[in-house]
């Protein structure tokens, strides 16, 4: 049995909070810009994964955000192409208009963003951040192994 103080015990459900809570004040930001999180996403993903993000790896990634799936990715993918936002058949790139609204939103987010964090140590975000992504890995390659 663990004990309250045990962090194991205490990661999930703290990262699920902090993933909630983090999730609505982008959210806010977003509606400010009329702009949905799967939209700030997708034009993220293309953006630091591309140019040419083979669709189909973009797809599985979006398709597993907790509100997409595999028709509302394609439907997103669709509307952003109708917008003029992103371009290509197997591969995607984001068009002059999507870069722009990319560097937008990123501009507008990373003014909130950098407010709360500067708050705490960099030290700290920086050790946060690497066993994050250390955790991440190692999940996935149990995932591979499993799957």
């Amino acid at each position: 049995m663990t004990t309250p103080s045990d962090p194991f015990a205490q990661f999930g459900q703290t990262l699920a909070i902090a993933e909630r809570t983090l999730t609505a004040v982008l959210r806010q930001h977003l509606a400010e810009r009329q702009t949905t999180p799967e939209t700030w996403y997708a034009l993220q993903l293309i953006a630091t994964r591309g140019p040419g993000l083979a669709r189909e790896a973009l797809s599985h990634d979006l398709e597993g955000s907790p509100n997409l799936n595999a028709d509302s990715t394609r439907e997103l993918l669709a509307r952003l192409e109708a917008e003029g936002l992103i371009r290509g058949d197997a591969e995607l790139d984001l068009t002059p208009n999507g870069e722009t609204l990319h560097r937008s939103l990123r501009e507008s987010i990373a003014g909130p963003r950098d407010q709360l964090l500067s708050q705490f140590d960099v030290d700290d975000i920086e050790t946060t951040v690497r066993t994050l992504k250390a955790i991440t890995d190692r999940a996935a390659e149990e995932l591979i192994v499993a799957g």
